[in-house]
């Protein structure tokens, strides 16, 4: 008899149903052959499940067993198989009835001594499994509130490969793992961080709001100590709330890059905010490696990806950033696969003027003392295609004392985002039928329809043009913000002062690096 249980790789950030087969040929000699494309760590399994069995009491023969991973054309690189393995061993054995796996799929990696340990993935795997129609999901107790978030699947929580047996034979009724939806969806958007926070800098938290109801990338230059971080820091609380669908979709990333353990209730409740530091490699940031994993550009998904001190950055590092700042996705390809990531995040960066970092900042006691070259070297390491893909810079200043001083001032983060919600809605509608969410998604076609200049529009434009030198890219981009501008002040068509107030956002890039 062939023992056959139902489980799921993950590939990308989907799921893929796999079959696992266990065939016994009758030996003297104890032997175990996995095939059907196993990784090392795949191969590995077949010391861990026959431990497993041997230390949780469970009898099996001395023979040679085949364990066959269906379909053998995919690459299967996932500890979650050990425990589908064990039970097909077991079912080859007679000791769970056949019929019993037909509809349930299982998940698991197992300890020696058979107790069962959480595994990356399970959202997917979760969404996969519902979608083929299985009717039962078992799941290590770790992850069953993550698996349990989808609707229409029987989620069982086990502790332990004996545990499994006798639930699949009807000798130990598990209940199924529940999670209160409305309840975890009440706290999404939860922050300890606020914007009332920061003491003036009101400018640059104008260009924070802006930035946000568009969805457009944005720099900050200033001296160190102006806030820079702080302002990034506090850029997820006035993005729009998290949906259910974009917290699935964000949590299914974080889910197989191994994350989802560290959340509350198994799902990402806030937008993601990564900040790797800047020793990261293009691999780490894009994405990548023998069996691709998401970078930190999809960890960021539907939320903020900060990078500080953006020319410590190697330069190979940040040039890998353009596709998904164009494109929103992530493609990797490898001789056998191409997987492609979501990437739609917002890009926050900062910098200093200098290496040293008070240029121009006319702080007593901290005059720059940097020599041009150096300044000239520093700022080149940011390349000009790459500032073009960033559609607002703006001048972070030295907080004056009256600011430190007084009370915290300036609306809150709530305040904010509820205008940003309006915008938001605005672009909603406006866009609804042709794929895209915000202003900064924009093509060619859309902004011709949608970014209509009257006179004066065209007068500010063409000057602005002519007189700095902007390329084709920066015209669309100043046209894109000053279309968020217009939505957040309620009016349909876009105005001389919206495009003066775009420009503005574009000025600096000329000021340093002209």
């Amino acid at each position: 008899m062939v023992g056959i249980a139902l489980t799921y790789t993950t590939l990308g950030i989907d799921a893929l149903q796999v079959s696992v087969e266990c065939d016994r040929t009758g030996s003297m000699q104890f032997n175990v052959n996995i095939v059907g494309m196993p990784s090392n760590s795949v191969k590995e399994s077949k010391d861990r499940v026959f431990a497993a069995l041997r230390n949780s009491s469970i009898p099996h023969q001395t023979s040679r067993y085949t364990i066959n991973l269906a379909p053998a054309d995919i690459k299967k690189d996932s500890s979650a198989l050990d425990l589908p393995i064990a039970l097909s061993v077991i079912m080859n054995n007679g000791q769970i009835p056949e019929p019993q796996l037909t509809k349930i799929a299982v998940v698991g990696e197992l300890s020696l001594d058979g107790n069962v340990r959480a595994v990356d993935g399970v959202l997917p795997i979760a969404i996969a499994a519902k979608r083929d129609g299985v009717d039962i999901l078992i799941v290590p107790q770790e992850n069953a509130e993550e698996a349990a978030i989808i609707e229409g699947i029987t989620v069982i929580p086990v502790t332990s490969l004996s545990e499994a047996m006798h639930y699949l034979r009807g000798e130990a009724p598990i209940p199924p793992a529940k999670v209160d939806r409305e309840k975890i969806f009440q706290v999404l958007n939860d922050f300890p961080l606020d914007m009332h926070d920061v003491k003036g800098q009101y400018q640059v938290k104008r260009a924070l709001e802006v930035s946000a109801a568009g969805g457009h990338n944005l720099l900050m230059i200033g001296p160190p100590g102006s806030g820079k971080t702080m302002l990034a820091r506090r850029v997820p609380t006035i993005l729009p709330e998290l949906t259910l669908d974009e917290a699935l979709e964000a949590t299914k990333i974080h889910s197989v890059a191994g994350y989802s353990k560290d959340f509350k209730n198994g799902i990402l409740t806030t937008r993601a905010f990564r900040a790797p530091h800047h020793t990261i490699s293009d691999i780490a940031l894009i994405g990548g490696g023998a069996y691709p994993k998401p970078g930190e550009v999809s960890l960021s998904h539907r939320g903020v990806l900060f990078l500080d001190e953006l020319p410590e950055f190697k330069r190979a590092v940040l040039e890998v950033l353009r596709q998904p700042l164009e494109d929103g996705i992530v493609t990797i390809s490898r001789a056998t696969t191409s997987l492609t990531f979501p990437a739609e995040f917002m890009l926050i960066a900062s910098m200093n003027p200098c290496p040293c970092g008070y240029f121009g900042a006319n702080i007593p006691n901290h005059e720059c003392t940097c020599e041009y070259a150096s300044i000239s070297r520093y700022r080149n390491r940011v390349s000009g295609p790459l500032l073009d893909r960033i559609d607002i810079h703006v001048e972070v200043p030295t907080v004056a004392y009256k600011d430190l001083s007084a009370l915290p001032s300036g609306d809150t983060s709530a305040t904010i985002r509820q205008r940003v919600n309006l915008a938001r809605e605005v672009q909603h509608k406006r866009f609804e039928g042709l794929g895209i969410f915000n202003n900064s998604q924009m093509n060619s076609k859309m902004m011709r329809k949608f970014c209509a200049l009257d006179d004066a529009s065209h007068a500010l434009m063409q000057n602005a043009i002519d007189k700095m030198g902007y390329s084709a890219r920066v015209f669309d981009r100043i046209l894109k913000v000053a279309r968020t501008i217009a939505d957040l002040e309620g009016v349909e068509n876009i105005h001389s002062d919206h495009i003066s107030e775009a420009i503005q956002y574009r000025t600096l890039d000329r000021k340093y690096w002209s």
